[in-house]
C-alpha cells in the first residue's frame, strides 16, 4: 500500500471514530424495541463473501432445510439470534427458523425444540447488505451447550453470506423439515450460512471477550466438531471459575484474514465496526492479526513499511475500542519459521510488530510468540504443537494457547 493510500485509509478511519458514522447499513432489531435489557453476545462468528468451493452442496439452500450446531459461551433463559446477509447482493428469505438442544448432531430434543420469530412473524426477508435479529425468546440455555439453529428457507441469494471456517459439520436436507428432529441422510457440509451470533439475557455483571483474528484464532489445525480453538479453551476455563463464570467469549477469526489489505474476507479494519463494535456486552477485545499481512510482503525494502502499516492499524483499533470503553488486549505474533511464509525480511517484520506490542501500547500483553516457540530456536514453533506447516498450531497448540492466557486479566 503507497503511503498516500494508507494516510487515506487512516483519515478515513479516524473520521468515523470521531464522527460515528459507518458504511454499513443499519442492523435491523426485529422486536422494534430498543429496551433496556442486558444482552450479552455468547457466540458469535465473522461473516465474509462465500467463496465458491465453500459454497452450500446440492441440493443447496433455496427451498431446503438447513440446520447449524453452535456451542454458546454463557447462559441464560431468554436468547435473541443475529442473521446476516450482508455480502449478499440478493434477498434471502428464512421462511421458518427453530432452535433446539442437541442429542447427537444433527439429532435434537424434540421436546426442546422452539420457533422464531422476527417482528411476530416466523417469516424474515434479510435484503441485500442486511442483519437481522430474532425477537425475544424464552429458551433455557446452559453455559457451553451446544444448541441447534435449524433454517427452512424459501430463497437464498446465490452470492452467499457465511463463515466458511465452522470446524463444525451442518446438515442439509430437501424442502421443509424444520421439525425434523432426527435429520438422518442430510447432505454435510463444514461451513455455516446466514447465522453470525447468538445474546442472552444475562445479569449486569456479565460481559464477554472479542477475540479479533486470523486463521489461527478461527482453528485451523484444531478438530472439527471438538470445539476446541484456543478460544474455545479459554471460554472453558472462565466458566469454570467463579470469578469469570459470567464472562463470554466470540471468536470472530476469518481464516487468511489480513490486517490492513489482502487476505481473505473483510480486513481487520474494515470488519472492526461490525465485527468488534456492534456485540453487546464487549469489554475486552484479544487482537491476534498480522501474520498474513507479513506472509504477503513480497520485497525486503518493504518489510519495515508493512510493519508500520501493521502498528498503525492496531492504534486505530485501540482508539475506537477505548472510545467505547472496552480493554485491548495484544498478542504477540506466532513464531513461522520452517513455513511457507519464512523468508529474514519477514522475520524483521514480525519482529518489529511484537516489539511494539510488548511496549506497553495495549492495556496487556498476552505473549503467545513467547509461550509457542521452541526451546531452541526462538523462531520456530514448538515441535509437537504445529499442524505440520509450522504455522497453525494443532490441538495441543491450542490448548497450550488456552490454558497459558491469565484469567485475572478478566477479573
Amino acid at each position: 500500500m503507497k503511503k498516500r493510500h494508507l494516510k487515506y485509509v487512516l483519515f478515513l478511519h479516524l473520521f468515523i471514530l470521531i464522527t460515528g458514522c459507518k458504511a454499513n447499513q443499519p442492523l435491523v432489531n426485529s422486536s422494534g424495541k430498543a429496551g433496556s435489557s442486558n444482552w450479552i453476545g455468547s457466540w458469535a462468528c465473522a461473516p465474509m463473501l462465500v467463496e465458491p468451493n465453500n459454497m452450500p452442496p446440492a441440493p443447496g439452500l433455496a427451498e431446503n432445510t438447513l440446520r447449524q450446531i453452535i456451542k454458546v459461551s454463557i447462559g441464560g433463559e431468554r436468547i435473541r439470534l443475529r442473521f446476516s446477509n450482508v455480502f449478499s447482493d440478493q434477498i434471502t428469505v428464512l421462511k421458518k427458523v427453530s432452535v433446539a438442544n442437541v442429542l447427537e448432531a444433527p439429532a435434537i430434543d424434540k421436546s426442546t425444540q422452539k420457533n422464531l420469530s422476527f417482528n411476530g412473524n416466523q417469516k424474515v426477508t434479510l435484503n441485500p447488505g442486511q442483519e437481522v435479529f430474532s425477537d425475544e425468546l424464552n429458551f433455557p440455555l446452559k453455559s457451553g451447550q451446544r444448541l441447534a439453529i435449524t433454517i427452512y428457507y424459501e430463497t437464498a441469494s446465490a452470492k452467499t453470506t457465511g463463515h466458511p471456517g465452522s470446524r463444525t459439520t451442518s446438515y442439509i436436507l430437501s424442502g421443509d423439515n424444520i421439525n425434523n428432529d432426527v435429520f438422518s441422510d442430510a447432505v454435510k457440509t463444514d461451513h455455516w450460512y446466514s447465522i453470525m451470533g447468538l445474546d442472552v439475557i444475562a445479569p449486569k455483571n456479565a460481559s464477554n471477550i472479542v477475540c479479533l483474528g486470523n486463521s489461527i484464532t478461527d482453528g485451523r489445525g484444531s478438530g472439527t466438531n471438538k470445539q476446541n480453538r484456543w478460544t474455545d479453551i479459554l471460554a472453558t476455563r472462565l466458566a469454570a471459575n467463579k470469578a469469570t463464570q459470567n464472562i463470554g467469549v466470540l471468536n470472530l477469526g476469518i481464516g487468511g484474514n489480513c490486517v490492513v489489505k489482502g487476505g481473505l474476507g473483510p480486513t481487520a479494519l474494515d470488519r472492526f465496526d461490525r465485527d468488534v463494535l456492534s456485540q453487546a456486552g464487549t469489554k475486552w477485545l484479544v487482537i491476534l492479526e498480522g501474520i498474513n499481512d507479513i506472509g504477503g510482503i513480497k520485497r525486503p525494502e518493504d518489510a519495515p513499511i508493512k510493519a508500520q502499516e501493521i502498528i498503525d492499524a492496531y492504534k486505530i483499533m485501540i482508539e475506537k475500542a477505548h472510545a467505547k470503553g472496552i480493554k485491548v488486549y495484544g498478542c504477540t505474533i506466532l513464531p513461522f519459521q520452517k513455513s511457507f511464509y519464512d523468508a529474514p525480511f519477514k522475520q524483521e517484520a514480525r519482529d518489529i510488530v511484537n516489539a511494539w506490542i510488548r511496549n506497553d501500547h495495549f492495556d496487556a500483553v498476552i505473549d503467545f510468540d513467547k509461550e509457542m516457540s521452541s526451546e531452541t530456536d526462538s523462531k520456530t514453533i514448538l515441535s509437537n504443537m504445529h499442524d505440520g506447516d509450522f504455522l497453525h498450531p494443532n490441538e495441543l497448540g491450542y490448548q497450550r494457547m488456552g490454558e497459558v492466557i491469565d484469567l485475572n486479566l478478566f477479573k
